[in-house]
Order: structure tokens, then sequence, then C-alpha cells
């Protein structure tokens, strides 16, 4: 296996597995011809793999991360196992997974890995330069986010579990978490100043909606509930998720939220 100096990709010999440099990350891509849908073809995949690495021995430093870009292939648990086994064997370490599909994106998140979905939109479909980016299906996951984990969704996310101090959570929709959040969590990513943040209990490292920026309060409240956090003129603020749509509006033209007179 040769380095091409024009691309600063690492050329395979063959069609299906392939490393490249991009941006200072270490990538590991399944082109898009490659389904890996039976046995046979996972354990021919996996023997590709191990010829990959060992060609290219030597182009990388030792424990680096690398970011899996398998498109709109599905994996389960022991496929990113026997990755993660393989890559470890090489010392790298699977860190990222980057897919356009959602039941991959749970199945890695739920495994503890860095997440990052990406939506593929039909070609055909026209999108207007100065609409609002459309959004994926929710992206629901029974999990806790630990510190270093991060998960990306162009939609909503609804999380059944904790969002750890160094977890971090970034979604073009809302976010829902049906734990405590005292990580970060970064609501309409793409600006949408609509979206909202939900937690049983809020204690966040930062709070993002859109382009603005809070931090939890530095006293705690004498008591917990489940509370909201949306965009006012005054900026990003909380209140009790009970009833908030009948209790607060949303006006398009000012791009904030506000108590219903």
């Amino acid at each position: 296996m040769t380095s091409d100096p024009s691309t600063n990709a690492l050329t395979p010999n063959y069609a299906q597995v392939y490393l490249s440099h991009e941006n200072g990350k270490l990538q590991l891509i399944l082109p898009n011809n490659v389904l890996l849908v039976g046995e046979s073809e996972w354990q021919q995949f996996y023997q590709e793999l191990k010829t990959c690495l060992h060609q290219s021995e030597f182009s990388w430093q030792k424990r680096q991360p690398i970011h899996l870009m398998v498109g709109d292939r599905l994996l389960d648990v022991r496929q990113l196992q026997d990755l993660a086994e393989i890559l470890a064997e090489a010392d790298l370490q699977l860190q990222w997974i980057h897919t356009s599909r959602r039941q991959t994106a749970v199945v890695a998140a739920t495994a503890g890995y860095s997440v990052d979905q990406n939506l593929v939109l039909p070609a055909l479909i026209p999108v207007e330069p100065d609409a609002q980016p459309l959004l994926a299906n929710p992206l629901y996951i029974k999990t806790t986010v630990r510190s270093g984990v991060e998960i990306r969704h162009p939609g909503t996310i609804i999380v059944v579990g904790d969002i750890n101090p160094g977890g971090e959570v970034i979604a073009d929709g809302d976010i829902i978490i049906g734990g405590t959040l005292r990580g970060v969590a970064h609501a309409g990513a793409q600006g949408n100043a609509q979206c909202c943040i939900m937690a049983l209990r809020m204690q966040p490292t930062q709070l993002r909606i859109a382009d603005r920026v809070a931090r939890s309060p530095s006293v705690e409240p004498e008591h917990w509930e489940a509370e909201m956090a949306y965009i006012t003129a005054e900026g990003i603020r909380l209140a009790p998720a009970y009833n908030f749509g009948k209790t607060h509006q949303f006006d398009p033209e000012k791009q904030e939220w506000s108590e219903k007179g």
C-alpha cells in the first residue's frame, strides 16, 4: 500500500476498505459498494481490513483515534466489537462512527462510541437556499452518554439516561433527556431558535440553542423538576417542562419564546 501525496490518502490495492488521512484525522472508509449483509461478506471484509492495516502499519501514532465512515451500511454490536478489537491490535482506538443510518447510530451510541449521523437527502428533491434544513427522524437511545462521547444527529435526540460531565449531545432539532443533564447539550445546531432542551434534572456544563450559550446556575434549586431550556429576548432561560406548550409561544419574527399573556 502506497501513499498518494496529491490526496494525502492511503491508496489500497483492493476496492472494499481503505484508510485515509484527512484534516488531521485517520479515517477507515467503507465505499458505497460494500454490503455487509451476511457472515461471509463480513468475514471477507474482516480479512481485508487485517491486510489493509498490515500493509499500512507505521503510518499512524500509537493509540491514535480512528473515525469509521460506514455510510448507509447497517452494523450490529458484534461487528463493532470485532472492528474495535482488530483496530486495537494495530494500536488504533475506534472512537467515532459516521453513519447515515439511524439503526447504526443507535447501536454505536449504545456501545459508547461518539456518533455523527448524517442526513442523506434524495438528489431529486430541491432545497431552497434560505429554507430551514430538513430534519431526520428522531434518534432514540437508551444509554448514559459518558465523558468523552459525543452524539451528533440531524434531527431531534431523545436520550433515556444521563449525560455525564464531558459528554456532549448535538442535535439539529430538540433534545429530550429522560435523566440528568450534566454535560453539554446543543439543540438547533443549524440555527433553529425554536428548538428546546428538556431534561428531568438540569445540571448542565453548558447549554446551547442555535447561536446562544448559557451555563448552569451556580445555586442549585431547593427541589428538582423537569425543565425546558428555550431562547428568550434575554438569552436562554429555564421553565417547568409541564404544560410548556400551553404557557409559552414562539414568535417566528423575533426568533424567541415568550410567556403567553
